[in-house]
């Protein structure tokens, strides 16, 4: 079975319907975040390459249709329609990597109306997971202010697949390093790691069980100081790490307690027993507000591992995230629901510098001193660019973190960057809401419309 059923089921109603009335003309949905999460100034794109990737894969086998039948109690035979269905529309997106702000395309697909609708919940479900954890690992970035950051996610992610993404988007966002060994080889990543209080607890104490590890282990250690107390973890690490020999490149890791305190205490333990190479590691329910508060406290902290709190984005576990038709056939259209009204038509993003930005219409040309976000990624369902490199997306993402208002960039209530709306995408706005008013709202008359039901 494919990928095809990893879907909402709504999704397979509309395409059947779709295809019983002939209605295959080319549909335009464009993918985007509504308003941004409280103490987030901007975001930073991600899953564009899982999309890309489902896409060019996408298709409707006989496996499919049997669980599409079984799944809605129907003869297989009535979803033979879908049977064989492949992904052939273009797809315009933001490279990973780049800065994207509220209202603003992330991706644009432009399909046969039943293919483009069929892909909508595997799309969100991919760009708002990664954008929303891409933009959390950036800001760990910002906070540490030149500190290393390595990614200790993998165990508490909401599933496998989700830490691999982690992994990879820590990397867009300039962590050193991940302790998941699965993202580290296929991505040549930094693989990183120290031992866990388990492996103290199964030596009669710390000396022997640094000893022991540093035996297995001829690179630079990382031992892990805090199983029983701090103060003696770190007399037992200086110990053997001057008995073998080992203290450059090695390092001593805090798990808990008050990390800053520790830190200064262990600092000056370890300059004592002249181990002033001897790094400190600190973890521990670390994010982007634990590493700026210990940063601008001047704690001695070398490097900064973070971990669940950043691989679930837990301030921010979600993204507003919407996929909404915005042309039919060539015909513009909008939704009107209270909050959630959008804007019609393809669109294009025009960035100027500071990330000052204006959302147009795709056909509008740039305006001066401005570069367009969108680009094409697909066409005729194939890759029309190869897949992007990891150190790209990098490069990319430190340029527009850069270019931020300093605003923007705070860790603590940020001041979000709003983009701006061109002068024909505002008309077009008015002409087809007039148009819909006309069509839709003005038979009931002057009062307002009838309820109407609420899609899922």
């Amino acid at each position: 079975m494919s990928k095809a059923t990893t879907t909402d089921l709504y999704e397979v109603t509309m395409a059947l319907s779709y295809l019983r009335e002939e209605m295959t003309r080319p549909a335009t949905f464009s993918c985007f975040v509504r308003e941004l999460p409280r103490e987030r100034g901007f975001l930073v794109a991600g899953g564009i390459e899982s999309a890309l990737d489902y896409l060019a894969g996408f298709h409707i086998g006989n496996e499919d249709i049997e669980a599409f039948a079984e799944t809605l109690r129907r003869p297989v035979e009535d979803l033979a329609p879908l049977l064989d269905m492949r992904f052939t529309g273009e797809v315009r997106a933001v490279p990973e990597g780049r800065v994207v702000l509220a209202g603003e395309p992330l991706l644009e697909v432009t399909a046969p109306l039943p293919q483009a609708q069929l892909v909508e919940t595997y799309l969100l479900n991919q760009i708002s997971y990664q954008t929303a954890v891409a933009s959390k690992c950036v800001r760990c970035v910002i906070a540490a202010e030149g500190h290393p950051v390595v990614d200790f996610s993998l165990r508490r992610t909401h599933g496998t697949e989700a830490g691999f993404q982690a992994a990879r988007l820590s990397a867009v966002a300039g962590f050193a390093g991940t302790s998941n060994v699965a993202a580290a080889y296929a991505e040549h990543l930094t693989a990183v790691g120290t031992m866990a209080h388990s492996y103290i607890e199964a030596f009669e104490n710390e000396e022997q069980a640094f000893a022991a590890f540093a035996r297995a282990h001829p690179g630079p250690l990382t031992l892990l100081v805090d199983t029983y107390d701090t103060e003696s973890g770190i007399a037992a690490a200086a110990r053997v790490l001057q008995e073998l020999d080992r203290a450059e490149g090695s390092a001593i890791r805090l798990d808990s307690g008050d990390l800053g305190a520790l830190a200064a205490h262990a600092r000056g333990m370890l300059d004592s027993a002249n181990l002033p190479q001897v790094r400190i590691i600190a973890s521990g329910g670390l994010d982007e507000y634990a590493v700026h508060d210990l940063v601008r406290a001047g704690a001695p902290i070398d490097d900064y591992a973070v971990g669940t709190r950043v691989g679930v984005s837990a301030d921010a576990p979600y993204l507003d995230t919407a996929y909404k038709l915005v042309a039919y056939d060539g015909r513009p259209v909008m939704k009107l629901s209270a909050a959630k009204v959008t804007a019609p038509g393809r669109k294009q993003v025009h960035r100027a510098a500071g990330c000052a930005d204006v959302i147009a219409l795709a056909e509008e040309p740039p305006l001066p001193g401005s570069v367009p976000l969108l680009v094409t990624l697909m066409r005729d369902g194939e890759r029309s660019t190869p897949p992007d490199r990891l150190e790209d997306a990098r490069r990319r993402l430190a340029a527009d973190v850069a270019d931020l208002p300093d605003s923007a960039r705070s860790v603590r209530s940020p001041t979000p960057v709003r983009a701006g709306v061109s002068e024909p995408l505002t008309t077009l706005t008015v002409d087809v809401r007039r148009r819909i008013e006309r069509a839709v709202l003005a038979p009931f008359g002057p009062g307002p419309p009838p309820p109407s039901p609420i899609s899922p």
